[in-house]
This record gives C-alpha cells, sequence and structure tokens, in this order.
C-alpha cells in the first residue's frame, strides 16, 4: 500500500473535476511506461519467525536502505517508508501491515530495464537485511505464521484499517498481514482506451491468479487452495472489491467511474501529518456537505487521490491501470507478470485479439470465476463449443500466445539482441503443462521435505 504523502489541496467543487484528473492520466504511446510493484515476506534465518519492527527488525531493513542513498518517510517520527533510491527518483519502498517489504519500481520503458531493476533492488536487500539475519521470500500468503504471530507495523493508516475491515470481512485481516502481491501498472491513451484495457484485465484477472497460484500453505499445512490469497479477496470487503458490474455498463468512462467509487466508504483522509478517521463515512457526503467527524475541513483532491487507494478491485483505476490479481513468486515469475500484461496493452493487435476473446464469453463467465480458481486454479473448468471438457489452461495457452506476439511486434532489445519475449518463458511453461508455482511446492512438500514447511523460506527465499 502506498506511503503516506503530500496532500494535493486544490479543493473539489464539481464531481466532473474528478473525471477530468483522471483523465490527466492520459498520455501518449510513445510515454507509456512499466511500473512493477512487489511484495515479499521477511524473515529471521535462525526460526523462520515473522520479524517485528524493532529491535533488529524491519525498521532497521529500512535503515539499510537509508544508508544506501534513499530518502526515508516518516509517520509519527518512524521511518514507514523510502523513495527517491540512486537513479530511482520515481521508485519507492513501502511497508505492508505485517511487515512485508513492496518496492514500487520507477516509470521504465521497457522489460529489460524492469529485470535490472528488480535485480538491483533484491542487491540492495541483502546489504540491508543479512547483516541483521533476516531473508525474504515472495509468497502469497504466509505458509507458516498463525494470524496472532504477525506484527503490525507503525503506520497510522494500518491503525485505521485494522478496526474498521472485521466488520466487512472474515479474511481482511488476513489480506493485510498475511498476503504478498505483485502487480504491474500500465498507461492508457484516452478514456476509450482505458475502458478497453480495463475490462479485458478484470475479465483476465482470474486466469492471471490461476498461472500466477502461490500460496497453497496455511500455518504449515497444505490449505486446499493453490491461491489461498485470492480465495482472501473473496471475504475481505464487498465494497471495495472483484469485478464491479459498473465498469461493464455502456455508459462506462471517467465519470461513471467517479460515480462508483464515490460510493465506495472511505477510510482516512490527511491533515497536516496526520490521519483521521473516517472509516464507513460516505465520500459522496463529504464532498457534497462534509462530514461532522472532521468539522470544517472539505474535500481535495488528495483525498480523491487517497481515496482511490483504498479500493481494492481486481484491476484498479488510478491515473493508469494496476493489474492486482497475481500471488508474489520467484523473480522470474513476478517479470512473467509484468510481461503479459505489457504484451496485451502495448500493441494494437494483441490488445485488439485479447479483446476478442473476452467478448466472445458474457463478462458474467470470467467474473464466475473468482469463486473455483483459487481452488482448482487452471484446472477450472472452461468448455467452449469446440472442447466441452476444456479447462482454463486453454485458455491461458491463448492468452499467453496473444502477449508474445505483442512483445515481439514491440521489438524492445536488450544488449545481446533479444526482445521481451524471453520474461514470458515462465508462463509458456506452464500453459504447455509444467507446475505452477503452488503445484511445485505442494509437490516438494509432499516428496523432498517430509512436511517441513520450513524449507519453503530457504528455497524461495530472494
Amino acid at each position: 500500500m502506498s506511503n503516506p504523502g503530500e496532500v494535493d489541496a486544490t479543493p473539489i467543487t464539481d464531481r466532473r473535476e474528478l473525471a477530468a484528473w483522471l483523465e490527466a492520466g492520459c498520455k501518449p504511446r510513445a510515454a507509456w511506461r512499466i511500473g512493477t510493484e512487489h511484495e515479499k515476506f521477511g524473515f529471521r534465518r535462525v526460526d523462520f519467525s515473522p520479524p517485528p519492527y524493532e529491535p533488529q527488525g524491519i525498521g532497521a531493513v529500512l535503515a539499510g536502505f537509508a544508508g544506501a542513498g534513499w530518502t526515508p518517510i516518516l509517520d509519527r517520527g518512524q521511518m514507514i517508508g523510502l523513495k527517491g533510491g540512486p537513479g530511482r527518483s520515481d521508485a519507492s519502498i513501502s511497508l505492508e501491515p505485517g511487515g512485508q517489504l513492496e518496492l514500487s519500481g520507477g516509470l521504465l520503458p521497457d522489460l529489460h530495464a524492469t529485470a535490472r531493476e528488480m535485480a538491483a533492488h533484491f542487491a540492495e536487500m541483502h546489504d540491508a537485511a543479512d547483516p541483521l539475519g533476516l531473508g525474504f521470500a515472495p509468497l502469497g500468503f504466509h505458509p507458516l505464521a498463525r494470524r496472532e504471530d504477525m506484527p503490525w507495523m507503525p503506520k497510522s493508516r494500518y491503525a485505521i484499517m485494522r478496526r474498521y475491515m472485521p466488520r466487512r470481512g472474515a479474511l481482511g485481516l488476513d489480506m493485510m498481514l498475511r498476503t504478498c502481491t505483485v502487480q504491474v501498472n500500465l498507461d492508457y491513451a484516452s478514456e476509450s482506451d482505458m475502458v478497453r484495457k480495463l475490462r479485458v484485465a478484470l475479465a483476465l484477472q482470474p486466469l492471471a491468479t490461476a498461472l500466477f497460484a502461490n500460496s497453497p500453505f496455511t500455518e504449515g499445512r497444505p490449505n486446499g487452495f493453490l491461491s489461498y490469497r485470492a480465495q482472501i479477496w473473496t471475504d475481505t470487503d464487498p465494497d471495495r472489491t472483484g469485478i464491479p458490474p459498473a465498469f461493464f455498463e455502456d455508459s462506462f468512462g471517467f465519470e461513471r467511474y467517479v460515480d462508483w467509487v464515490l460510493d465506495v466508504p472511505m477510510y482516512f483522509i490527511q491533515r497536516e501529518g496526520r490521519f483521521v478517521d473516517l472509516a464507513g463515512r460516505s465520500f459522496r457526503q463529504f464532498l457534497d456537505h462534509g462530514l461532522e467527524e472532521a468539522p470544517g475541513e472539505r474535500a481535495v483532491i488528495g483525498d480523491f487521490a487517497d481515496h482511490l487507494t483504498t479500493v481494492f478491485t481486481d484491476v484498479r483505476l488510478k491515473r493508469f491501470l494496476e493489474m492486482r490479481g497475481a500471488d508474489a513468486g520467484t523473480p522470474a515469475m513476478m517479470l512473467a507478470q509484468s510481461a503479459l500484461w505489457t504484451g496485451i496493452f502495448y500493441d494494437d493487435a494483441a490488445l485488439a485479439a485479447a479483446e476478442a476473446l473476452v467478448r466472445a464469453r458474457p463478462w458474467q463467465d470470467f467474473a464466475g470465476l473468482r469463486a473455483e480458481v483459487p481452488r482448482h486454479g487452471l484446472a477450472t473448468a472452461w468448455p467452449t463449443p469446440s472442447r466441452p471438457d476444456g479447462t482454463l489452461r486453454d485458455l491461458a495457452r491463448e492468452v499467453v500466445a496473444i502477449a508474445s506476439d505483442g512483445l515481439r511486434a514491440r521489438a524492445c532489445l536488450d544488449a545481446d539482441g533479444g526482445d521481451e519475449r524471453r520474461f514470458l518463458a515462465p508462463l509458456e511453461d506452464i500453459v504447455a503443462g509444467g507446475p505452477t508455482q503452488a503445484e511445485h511446492w505442494l509437490a516438494r512438500f509432499a516428496k523432498v521435505w517430509r512436511g517441513n514447511i520450513q524449507e519453503i523460506f530457504r528455497e524461495a527465499s530472494v
């Protein structure tokens, strides 16, 4: 989740200003960039337990990054993030509620640059964490710790969410404390381009969840799911999650999105460096009339920008699009996630092909997959007229091929003359019949680790 920052204090006088603010995110193709965000669990190497903020824990890791040239971000005097690492002015590092470390990468021109950024981040992470006896492992759900074992980070917004989340779903605190994800942020050229990409991405997020499933364990044992992280999102907060029907209405665009998001309950606003708890209140009422909990305060653009960060749909619209359906995984799989969506979105023919796949079925068919995919993954039934016994692996094969064509057409080459298609290699292995990450770990658990889940930290460590 995002770090606190300076609030844009421009007053909002009309809801149409919010649609215009979103529309200002439209960019010409030459300015399209790739932003990859990824999270990982910290663990003590001596016993694989989750480290606290302090002493000698996550706070000290952040201090290590600060010593390497990153600028600290403070919340009530405690470091809870960093920004602007050496040569990466638009990158940041933030903390998830349970101490999961997140890199919000810079805006990069191609996937080769993304790979270099990721390698540099892991090298800096080792420099900061190794002297503390800490490691990090990107997995979709914590495979060992109970909810009560997880520490809480000293981030003000999390205290508000911690109080409110249990009112809306049974698993919201697990989402906060025990999940990790990877997402890619991509641009749109216009309102119509945004709508096309958003709908394709929303429809295909359950497929992405199946491809990147990497959370088959809970508290040391198999949990019966391939992506338990995805299952958690089905019981977190129905007001702000999932695949909203409004996004598929004929009239959908920036203004319709604003109308929808104004009715998503608030969490907070920031004023003078502190968070004001407004959890459950209406942003629409705040905009129109103010709120008695915040006397004298009127809604400003910064409040709306913060509010957007509390929307947890499978694809999130800001001044760009965030694809949010994947479990965190190996560095190769995290790069593959960015490659999948870059290939589909950043080539016209690939986007048209993906859109044709999506339009061949009612959007409700895709939304219905959310209930099945967490448990069954790519084996989820997906019958077609030509293949009544078809599964999602068949659809995945088509989608990965479309992404490959898109990356080939982009023709972004590295120093050796190779294009970006190489980053899809892990997905090509999976759609050809290879195991997903979750299936790989389940086989290791049964056949190699002899039931000792701690081994996953050694093998998944980055």
